[in-house]
């Protein structure tokens, strides 16, 4: 079809889904951003936060930590540390998640005492990730 992309999900450890999509929405680490048929060529890397797609069979969503995407006129492809479709993700799991990030952020702190961009980058990691527990309705804590 013209008026659809073909869509991959992957992340280490499976293909979580490939389908025909008429978007594909992608929290790209520079802002959001919604891949449709004839996009132009465009390689993003991901913050954590959801994905969404829309098809024939209506639309879906998972949870990505990061990674990269790769957008071209006919498919969107997107690499992920992290994939966990959002019907399956528990508290506990993302939970999990933000103690990572705060783990980074602690050890950031400790080792860049006198340089911002490290540190900075993992407080964007752990304030991403909140903000993604807020969107699908789950706590840190």
């Amino acid at each position: 079809m013209a008026d659809t992309v073909h869509f991959d999900l992957v992340s280490p450890e499976r293909r979580l889904v490939s389908v025909d999509a008429t978007e594909v929405r992608i929290p790209g680490a520079e802002g959001d951003l919604t891949a449709m048929a004839q996009h132009s060529p465009l390689i993003t890397t991901l913050r954590p936060g959801i994905v969404t797609v829309t098809g024939p069979n209506g639309t879906a969503d998972y949870v990505v930590t990061g990674g990269f995407a790769e957008i071209d006129g006919g498919s969107v492809s997107v690499l992920a540390e992290r994939a966990i479709p959002r019907d399956e993700i528990t508290q506990a799991q993302y939970k999990a998640l933000v103690d990572e990030a705060t783990d980074k952020l602690a050890k950031a702190q400790e080792t860049f005492v006198n340089e911002p961009g490290p540190v900075d980058d993992a407080a964007k990691l752990l304030a991403d990730m909140v903000a993604m527990g807020d969107h699908i309705g789950l706590s840190p804590n």
